[in-house]
């Protein structure tokens, strides 16, 4: 066999493996939490804008932030909500040195944190300024208070102990955190509550501790590829919206058989059509050599 031979047949596998196997590694599970759009944890899946976001490490799914990764312990698809915890921050039961949770640009606008999730900021120096120019960004919750925290959880006595009084902490929401990082708000810890409106009269050793993250996506129509028996995804170059239907070719809008205005134009992924391109090449050179 000739050499152009011999390369060509090692080429052609290199070729045209990543790009036929790209549309099957659309996992629908991570554990038992169930992946559907606009969320994905393999490129090309789900909606663009949530790419790279969650990252499936054997049966526990994270979502990634710039400030590091945070397990996520449930997805909602039907009120569009995301649960994640934050093991850097402090509960009742433990004390914790503070991380700022920071989140992206991207992040911040498409799943930030729910306005019935709040940031308390415990330990506060009475030169914090959420104690004194921006004392209006804290707010007791749902009757709750910073005293009954601080009553009511063995980890946070400790800082009465220390200071043999009940130093001030902070109630707020994520923005405080957002543009004020906990040096600058000069708490020295912080804990996370989500579903506030269901802790009226719930005691804080039975709160919920988490984030709670809402997010929100435009339709592109996943349904009618879902119902069409395609997989919502995109194109990783061009970040098209496309309904992956096989292997090898993608449909614009549905799986299903019919007139182009039913079921759009049929075409293959960018990237596998020009790794053609670059096979018919190796075909040419062959052909003449």
């Amino acid at each position: 066999m000739s050499s152009p031979q011999q390369l060509l047949l090692l080429v052609l596998p290199l070729l045209l493996f990543p790009c036929l196997t790209r549309s099957l590694l659309c996992r629908n599970f991570c554990g038992n939490i169930a992946i559907k759009y606009p969320f994905g944890i393999d490129d090309g899946c789900g909606a663009p804008q949530f790419s790279k976001m969650l990252n499936c490490s054997g049966d526990d799914l994270f979502f990634q932030t710039p400030s590091g990764d945070y397990k996520v312990q449930a997805i909602d698809y039907q009120k569009h909500t995301m649960v994640i915890y934050d093991p850097s921050m402090s509960t009742c039961s433990i004390l914790q040195p503070h991380r700022d949770f920071v989140m992206s640009d991207i992040q911040y606008v498409s799943i930030p944190p729910s306005p019935d999730t709040v940031f308390a900021l415990l330990n506060c120096s009475v030169d914090s300024p959420v104690l004194n120019h921006y004392r209006s960004l804290c707010f007791n919750f749902s009757g709750h208070s910073c005293d009954e925290l601080y009553a009511s959880c063995t980890a946070f006595r400790l800082f009465h102990l220390l200071s043999n009084a009940t130093p001030p902490c902070c109630f707020t929401g994520y923005n405080t955190v957002k543009y004020m990082t906990m040096n600058i708000l000069d708490c020295s810890h912080y804990t996370t509550v989500y579903d506030i409106d269901n802790l009226k009269g719930v005691g804080p050793l039975d709160w919920m501790y988490g984030i709670k993250l809402s997010y929100s996506f435009p339709d592109t129509g996943c349904d009618k590829c879902s119902k069409s028996g395609g997989t919502c995804g995109f194109d990783v170059e061009t970040r098209g919206m496309v309904c992956i239907c096989s292997p090898t070719f993608n449909s614009t809008r549905v799986c299903a058989e019919g007139s182009a205005a039913d079921a759009g134009e049929s075409h293959m992924p960018s990237a596998l059509r020009k790794k053609l391109n670059l096979l018919l090449v190796f075909i040419c050179c062959w052909i003449v050599l």
